[in-house]
């Protein structure tokens, strides 16, 4: 038992019902009764339909597309277990929307990575639990303490099984510079070479010149990256593999599955055999696709969970 004097319990929002439902279901509670709805007029009404006085209580909800509704839908969650007197309050946010605004590129640019971490402290959320943050400096934004989950581990169980006896043949690939960092432990861990792709782009208007650190010709390789949003950047360093690399076959990997704008229809004509994502944003009946495969974090969700009610180290 926690340091709380009634135990835990776990909510779902809109936006991850069928992940706090797994989660729930691990850990052996039934998952929390509150009503979310919408007024008329599209504002937010949350109602806690069962006590949570003392209670250390789990909000899960990604603040996926669409991000602001999911955003205003979890702080007004929060808000009704504050005031409902909850005696811990943890936003699990498998999947942290604005991560990418996390500094200034322009001089009158907002951090809104920074804002949504003072908005969250504001609520009343005692704790955060999320995983792969695009920028890890984000950690420090908050006043409250932040538990950074990875989902390396998920992608090494699934790929050192596909490739038990095929590693020789096997190259982890950076999709750009920036990614070159978990892209060496990702590959480290597998214990097979890495390549980087060099992206530069000389003028405004002229195309991208790709430059291969790194051999991967006839091998099959597997990009590695935190995030698909459009895919243009996963399918351009997919033919740049193929035609310039010569590369085999082609998976790619990344925990967050945005997949906006035309992303689908990019990764369907592109050269990937296999993308394979975390269920950090549920994929949408209409998103599915022959090409992309959905891995679970629930059990590694469910355990940190636990481990956090219990006062457990994380790590």
């Amino acid at each position: 038992m926690g340091f709380t004097e009634n135990g835990f319990k776990v909510f779902a929002g809109n936006a991850s019902k069928q992940m706090a439902h797994g989660i729930a279901g691990l850990l052996g509670v039934e998952i929390g009764q509150m009503e979310v709805s919408r007024f008329s007029d599209g504002e937010i009404s949350v109602s806690g339909m069962e006590t949570v006085r003392g209670f250390d209580v789990f909000l899960v909800q990604s603040t996926c597309q669409p991000v602001n509704d999911n955003l205003v839908e979890l702080l007004v969650m929060i808000d009704a277990c504050k005031r409902a007197s909850a005696g811990r309050i943890t936003a699990v946010m498998p999947y942290f929307g604005y991560a990418r605004q996390d500094r200034k590129a322009n001089p009158r640019d907002p951090i809104t990575a920074k804002l949504m971490a003072d908005i969250l402290s504001s609520a009343g959320a005692d704790r955060v639990l999320t995983m792969d943050l695009h920028a890890l400096q984000i950690q420090g934004f908050f006043n409250i303490p932040v538990d950074h989950l990875i989902g390396m581990p998920v992608f090494l169980d699934y790929f050192s099984k596909r490739f038990k006896d095929k590693k020789e043949n096997l190259v982890i690939v950076s999709p750009d510079v920036g990614s070159v960092m978990r892209t060496r432990k990702f590959a480290e861990k597998m214990h097979v070479p890495m390549a980087i792709i060099d992206k530069r782009r000389q003028t405004a208007n002229m195309c991208e010149v790709r430059n291969i650190i790194g051999d991967v010709a006839g091998k099959d390789v597997i990009i590695f990256d935190d995030m698909v949003d459009t895919a243009g950047t996963l399918c351009n360093a997919a033919a740049a593999l193929r035609d310039e690399g010569k590369a085999g076959n082609i998976y790619a990997c990344a925990t967050h599955g945005v997949l906006s704008g035309a992303a689908l229809e990019h990764i369907e004509k592109s050269q990937i055999t296999e993308l394979s994502l975390l269920d950090t944003i549920p994929l949408p009946p209409e998103k599915k696709n022959a090409k992309i495969k959905v891995l679970s974090t629930v059990e590694l969700f469910a355990d940190v969970i636990k481990k956090l009610h219990q006062e457990e180290p994380v790590s």
